[in-house]
């Protein structure tokens, strides 16, 4: 695989907390338009990994590169206009505001408006923003106040503000996290689609090892703050390591 096609690439990435080794000598290289799936027990590293990726924290050693730019000293908010985006194990929007307000805002965050002297923030980006609503099908909710939406619902409100600064790579931190099972097939669908549709490189966690292999093109399997294995999903579950340290048992 060449560099060019690699989107994000890490080396020998490590992040300390004290004594605790959080990420230990990472090295990762995704290319575009793959859909990768990061699992690994709690205090795996996953998180720590996805908040260095995303600039909320630096690496204490080792280098983080995307689309071969070096972002070691990025903000987050620099990383974002490289094509970097990123939803949140706890669902991150604005409760008190309707769903087209959040996805309306997010819009106008990434284009860096907020008013015009001809037209009101309202009238700004409406296109954009009823079809991101309408893509993660809430478009029946567009007026609903966004802390009333059901949980999966706020799952799909998130994604949208997601994809509001129209990234080319996607951090999802357990997207279908508290999500009835059905719930979970259906957001995963959505995903799955949008990352065809939109030629999105996919990076998520996720518990749940039938989202997992049923999704995933490649599984980073992480223990404490290292990699332990890596491949498809027959290869991961055929990994002793695997079986004995992460899952307990055979796949």
């Amino acid at each position: 695989m060449s560099d060019h096609r690699i989107i994000l690439r890490t080396e020998r990435l490590q992040k300390f907390f004290g004594g605790v080794h959080a990420v230990d000598e990472v090295a990762l290289s995704v290319p575009e338009g793959q859909r990768r799936a990061i699992i690994g027990p709690n205090g795996a590293g996953k998180t720590t990994l996805f908040n260095l990726v995303s600039g909320h924290l630096r690496p204490d050693r080792g280098a983080i590169y995307i689309r071969g730019q070096r972002i070691n000293e990025y903000s987050p908010q620099r990383i974002c206009h490289l094509g970097l985006s990123r939803t949140f194990q706890i669902t991150s929007i604005f409760p008190r505001l309707k769903v087209y307000e959040n996805v309306l805002a997010a819009i106008l965050v990434h284009e860096k408006k907020s008013f015009n002297l001809v037209y009101p923030a309202s009238r700004m980006a409406r296109a954009t923003t009823e079809a991101l609503v309408r893509l993660v099908g809430l478009e029946d909710a567009a007026g609903q106040v966004s802390g009333t939406l059901s949980h999966g619902d706020q799952k799909r409100l998130e994604l949208a503000i997601a994809l509001a600064s129209e990234p080319k790579l996607l951090l999802l931190d357990e997207p279908t996290a508290g999500m009835a099972p059905q719930e979970k097939a259906e957001t995963m669908a959505l995903i799955d689609t949008i990352a065809r549709e939109k030629g999105l490189t996919i990076l998520f966690t996720e518990h749940d090892m039938d989202v997992v292999f049923g999704h995933a093109e490649c599984i980073t399997v992480m223990h404490q703050g290292r990699i332990l294995a890596e491949g498809d999903a027959q290869e991961v579950r055929a990994n002793e390591a695997v079986q004995r340290i992460y899952l307990g048992e055979e796949l």
